[in-house]
């Protein structure tokens, strides 16, 4: 999904004209005709996800400064674009002051605003990085620090906010690199022990002879090699949270005193002579399937029941790919910065090819990938050359019968009124990939028009409906795109609708 831009003008004209601009760049848009109107969008409990705001100075009503600051009073931080048809340094001045990132004048051409939005996009995504990175730091890190805009992942962050609000055990399964540790961080960071310690512990990483030592800890002298007390990870919580990351991992000999801790709320050290009581929340990880681990015998049942309490399942990056050009401005923000280079976008060709690839390693190989392309980079915007070792991973496998189900397919009437009404509309299935025919059984060109429609079709049908997302990819605005739509629709042989 892309980047949602927010347009508040009261001349309908401007605001159309914004629209088509900002569409062509390659990002969403929503529209307001007042600045009252504005502020209702951003602060509505249900407000769609909106990236930066275009903003006209003069409206009636609430004007563009009332705006800007009703946005500070509310602790709204996203990037503000004004634009006036005034363009006096006073202006200027006043509402850079008032918390505006960037300045344009009216009629502004595509270009500049292109790169206006691009410098507050980056800086924005720059800014959020910063703040994950400092409250990962200082161990303060809530949901607000997850970047995700999938609506797959939407029940996900709203059980794990519930489950923050309590001390439940929590069992959080997920394919390695989709950030289990990021959730079990945030369940901490926005509940009642956030101010407590937060200890993570890899069990897969710890060899089986020190698991009861690391985790419960050992007195001097208890075995050979211990020649000074360790308090144990238990301890190291206490008050706070315990992530056992891996947990499927650990020896049966140290799940029977694990289990034992989770029922009593002690925990005895090796060589101790009495249990020492511990209050810790459990927030455990897996990327296996625990329950079938039980069923093998490497993982004992009452523990499973202990521990699977509130299962939360992350769904990996390839099934929220809306996510990962969120997730590439985040990473390429930072580490342009760290790395001192000067890399302000990524091609749309690049993101496209980014986003349909399927991520075996998940939200940590395309920041590894990101991280890659930054350094190796040599111009100012990150190409699919920058992205080589992408190479070996194909997107979804191309259909040979393409171009004949094309042909065969029926063509069903158009539910205009449906399509105009709301984003998406429900599409008859076709094939995910393949070519086109350009000749037709006479072997003369196939017309324009046909063509047309069925790329359409095509697009209409690979993006579910989502009409937005249909326009950016053909690179014409929605108006455009409905438009042809009632041509094809008057002529008979339109996209197919269901």
């Amino acid at each position: 999904m892309a980047a949602t831009i927010l347009i508040a003008d009261d001349d309908a004209v401007q605001r159309r004209l914004v629209e088509n601009m900002v569409q062509k760049c390659g990002y969403e848009t929503a529209l307001v005709d007042s600045g009252d109107a504005a502020i209702a969008v951003l602060t509505a409990p249900d407000a769609p996800a909106i990236d930066a705001l275009v903003l006209d100075l003069v409206m009636p009503g609430l004007d563009g400064m009332g705006v800007l600051a009703k946005l500070r009073e509310a602790g709204l931080t996203l990037p503000v674009i004004v634009q006036t048809a005034h363009g006096g340094i006073d202006n200027v001045i006043s509402a850079m002051r008032a918390g505006a990132q960037d300045f344009v004048v009216k009629p502004v051409g595509m270009e500049r605003l292109q790169v206006s939005l691009r410098n507050a996009l980056t800086t924005s995504a720059l800014k959020g990085e910063l703040q994950r990175i400092r409250h990962s730091r200082e161990g303060r890190l809530t949901f607000a620090d997850i970047v995700t805009r999938s609506e797959t992942m939407a029940g996900v962050m709203r059980t794990a906010q519930k489950a923050a609000a309590s001390t439940i055990p929590v069992l959080i399964e997920g394919e390695s690199g989709v950030g289990k540790e990021l959730f079990a961080r945030a369940i901490h960071g926005s509940g009642e022990r956030k101010s407590k310690p937060f200890v993570a512990v890899n069990c897969g990483a710890i060899p089986d002879n020190l698991v009861e030592s690391i985790l419960f800890g050992h007195e001097k002298g208890a075995f050979t090699g211990a020649t000074e007390r360790h308090a144990g990870k238990f301890v190291e919580a206490h008050g706070g949270t315990l992530f056992l990351d891996e947990v499927s991992e650990l020896p049966l000999t140290a799940q029977v005193k694990l289990l034992r801790a989770l029922q009593e709320g002690t925990v005895e050290a090796v060589g101790a002579r009495k249990p020492v009581k511990v209050d810790v929340r459990i927030v455990s990880a897996t990327n296996r399937k625990l329950l079938e681990r039980v069923k093998s015998g490497h993982f004992r049942e009452d523990l499973f029941y202990r521990l699977h309490v509130l299962p939360l399942t992350i769904p990996p990056l390839r099934m929220r790919r809306e996510d990962i050009p969120h997730l590439v401005r985040h990473f390429l923000a930072r580490f342009s910065a760290e790395e001192n280079r000067h890399i302000t976008n990524v091609g749309g060709e690049t993101m496209a090819h980014l986003s349909q690839l399927d991520w075996p390693g998940n939200i940590r190989q395309l920041e590894n990938a990101v991280y890659r392309a930054v350094v190796m980079s040599e111009g100012d915007q990150l190409l699919p050359s920058d992205f080589p070792q992408t190479a070996g991973m194909p997107p979804p496998p191309m259909s040979a019968a393409y171009n004949e189900s094309l042909i065969a397919a029926p063509a069903l009437p158009i539910d205009m009124a449906a399509m105009v009404s709301g984003n998406e509309i429900p599409i008859a299935p076709l094939p995910a990939s393949g070519t086109l025919s350009m000749l037709t059984n006479g072997g003369e060109v196939r017309p324009l028009e046909e063509l047309e429609s069925e790329i359409i079709r095509f697009a209409i049908s690979h993006y579910r409906g989502q009409m937005s997302e249909v326009a950016r990819r053909l690179k014409i605005g929605r108006s455009t795109l409905y438009r042809k739509l009632d041509e094809a629709d008057a002529q008979g042989d339109g996209p197919q609708a269901a």
